[in-house]
């Protein structure tokens, strides 16, 4: 309870604003010209999630600094049914381009934009629009997950490593599909016990550390001794569970060590899988603000748009294997998988 409540409390130190307890949306605005507003809606757990929405807020923010424009950012709520809502909130506002943080936009976002067409949109992952005015940026979530594999392959002394996934959606599905790839490239006798949060495309498990936590402590009482969790905001579970069962526990999307803060947290957080979502919003930005229009681009291990991070010094004895990885991947002599 008392790591909770450290937790709960860097967020809120990081939020500097937060969703209302009913799931309503909450809005924030800064940055500097008024001639360019951009609206941002984040997924499912929203700012503050040290993870997946605070790497797209980093983003946001490095844009009103070094571009000077003014965002507006919304959240939704807790089952994420209003994104709709959002979208067309921003846009009716003038906000321009609107921007939505993960694949569950989706749907939502091609009907919006249908309605807008003068509105650019852009999402943060997920499969292709055939709506001009939507560009969506993807992750090769696979390439850097089976650096992940590679590293908990290598510093598991127990032969048993875990996965706790957000849902079993298809982005998921291909972090999972890396990791274990890169645990196979290791040890092939290797086995990664896979749990997921909640079914299908629900995006609830990534706001569940209560279920994280409860399925991390499980694993590790049955001798799994790492467990990579690309869950959001749901990793602060096993980050609790790892502490308190001395092993180690994986980080996602943004530097968790770094966003972690607690020192007890901290040391059990082996390295994290980087999703530089925060790249792709401010290019995002930066390119329209520059062209006026946007195209869908792809972030991998080659423009850097995945990688590992190294904070702690947990990983410093094996980065030479895992650049040796990394650049065969680039290379095209290791082909990573989205399925498995």
């Amino acid at each position: 309870m008392k790591l909770a409540a450290g937790f709960a409390a860097a967020a809120v130190m990081l939020a500097g604003c937060a969703s209302d307890d009913d799931g309503d949306a909450g809005t924030s605005e800064t940055g500097g010209s008024e001639d360019a507003s951009v609206g941002l809606a984040f997924d499912v757990g929203g700012r503050g999630d040290l993870s997946f929405n605070d790497s797209a807020a980093a983003g946001i923010e490095r844009a009103a600094d070094e571009l000077g424009i003014t965002f507006q950012e919304l959240s939704p709520n807790e089952d994420g049914s209003n994104r709709a809502d959002l979208l067309r909130q921003l846009a009716d506002e003038g906000h321009n381009p609107v921007i939505g943080i993960g694949y569950a936009f989706g749907a939502d976002m091609d009907t919006v934009a249908a309605e807008y067409p003068d509105v650019q949109f852009v999402r943060i992952d997920g499969g292709p629009s055939e709506l001009e005015n939507v560009a969506v940026m993807t992750f090769a979530d696979e390439q850097g997950s089976f650096l992940m594999g590679v590293a908990a392959a290598l510093k598991s002394e127990s032969g048993m490593i875990g996965l706790i996934g957000g849902n079993e959606g298809a982005v998921i599905n291909a972090f999972a599909a890396g990791f274990k790839q890169g645990v196979a490239a290791v040890d092939p006798a290797i086995q990664v016990q896979d749990q997921r949060l909640a079914p299908g495309e629900d995006a609830r498990g990534f706001d569940d550390a209560a279920g994280a936590r409860v399925a991390a402590e499980a694993m590790y009482q049955s001798g799994i001794d790492v467990i990579y969790t690309p869950a959001g905001q749901s990793n602060i579970g096993t980050f609790q569970a790892a502490a308190a069962a001395d092993a180690w526990a994986i980080g996602t999307d943004s530097d968790q060590w770094e966003t972690a803060g607690d020192p007890e947290l901290q040391a059990h957080i082996l390295s994290s899988m980087l999703k530089r979502v925060d790249n792709a919003v401010f290019e995002s930005v930066s390119t329209f603000l520059e062209e006026g229009a946007l195209e869908s681009t792809a972030y991998d291990l080659s423009t850097d748009g995945v990688g590992y991070a190294t904070s702690g010094g947990f990983i410093d004895d094996i980065t030479d294997q895992l650049d040796d990885y990394k650049q065969q991947i680039i290379d095209g002599e290791i082909e990573v998988s989205r399925t498995e």
